[in-house]
């Protein structure tokens, strides 16, 4: 966990699984469950108009440790959010006798949710005197995606056209001349591409020939590296803190975006550390222009730039080179 709390909490690691799920009564294809991305696709063109999915949870968690440790009331629940409707829904989980499972039964409402919602799962407990204290977290949350096909985790952004010159979104219509802009106020952050960018929405969507698909390659690389920079710098703004001033992990997609480039930013430091070191530079601004190479390089290699740029040089001295005689 990277909260640190004022009373002893569970060390071991707290294991979730999704055993099955139905929607409106009828059992789902186990295709539509990814263990090991943890993720639930609810989304199939043949059953658009289901009314409340059902997923089937099942939890483990160090009982050793439960057992032997000074907490009491200990109990097991999972928490289903989705920010785009601020729906959060809680489910007791029960463990029966004998059996060193949790389990339970989470119910997904579509009227509830619109497009993906985050299932954790937490144990309380009393300690010191004090009910409901939080003695441990699963360290990923589980994705119920309403919108996908297929069950994958992979989806850090949002790629969507809009017409910043002339379209219905008054407040776009500032930035007419930029050729895209990214998004980082809603539960999944976007990329706005503006379709009155002459020429373009053409160049991403439909390049030909090798030196078009090398240019719509770097653009798009371009697009990529700015938003991962940008997203970084938003997810440090929304940092969450404890009563000491130690900042932790938020939630969502910030925390994914945290964990997967502070350990290019800060290479070698703990997760925690570079975390704690992020913040204080960007509130002191000591060594800030130095992190802030080291921000657009990560960002650079996740979107793939050099790479793409390589392509992009490569095609255009072969189109300047002519055909071979």
């Amino acid at each position: 966990m990277s909260t640190v709390y004022a009373y002893p909490t569970l060390v071991g690691k707290i294991e979730v699984t999704v055993r099955g799920a139905s929607m409106d009564g009828k059992p789902l294809r186990l295709s539509l469950i990814s263990q090991r991305d943890q993720v639930v696709a609810l989304h199939q063109v043949e059953r658009d108009d289901w009314t409340e999915g059902v997923l089937d949870l099942e939890v483990s968690l160090p009982t050793d440790e439960l057992d032997e440790g000074p907490w009491s009331a200990v109990s097991c629940v999972a928490v289903l959010t989705e920010g785009a409707t601020n729906t959060r829904t809680v489910t007791r989980l029960e463990r029966r006798r004998g059996d060193t499972h949790w389990r339970g039964e989470v119910r997904v409402r579509r009227s509830s949710h619109v497009a993906r919602a985050l299932l954790e799962v937490s144990v309380v407990g009393s300690h010191g005197g004090v009910d409901g204290r939080v003695l441990g977290k699963a360290d990923t949350p589980w994705v119920v995606d309403l919108l996908a096909r297929t069950p994958t985790r992979q989806r850090d952004l949002d790629i969507l056209e809009r017409d910043f010159r002339d379209g219905p979104q008054e407040w776009l219509r500032q930035f007419m001349d930029a050729p895209w802009l990214i998004d980082t106020t809603g539960d999944l952050p976007s990329v706005l591409i503006n379709t009155s960018f002459e020429g373009l929405p053409a160049l991403l969507s439909g390049a030909r020939g090798p030196l078009e698909k090398a240019t719509a390659g770097l653009v798009a690389a371009q697009i990529a590296a700015e938003a991962w920079a940008t997203m970084f710098h938003s997810a440090l703004s929304e940092l969450e803190f404890d009563e000491d001033g130690t900042p932790h992990l938020p939630g969502g997609w910030r925390e994914s975006v945290l964990r997967s480039m502070l350990p290019e930013v800060f290479p070698g430091l703990p997760l925690t550390e570079a975390l704690a070191e992020a913040h204080n530079r960007r509130g002191d601004g000591r060594g800030w222009a130095e992190i802030q190479s080291r921000i657009h390089y990560a960002a650079g290699r996740r979107g793939q730039m050099p790479k793409n740029l390589t392509a992009a040089i490569r095609a255009l001295n072969r189109s300047q080179e002519g055909p071979h005689r």
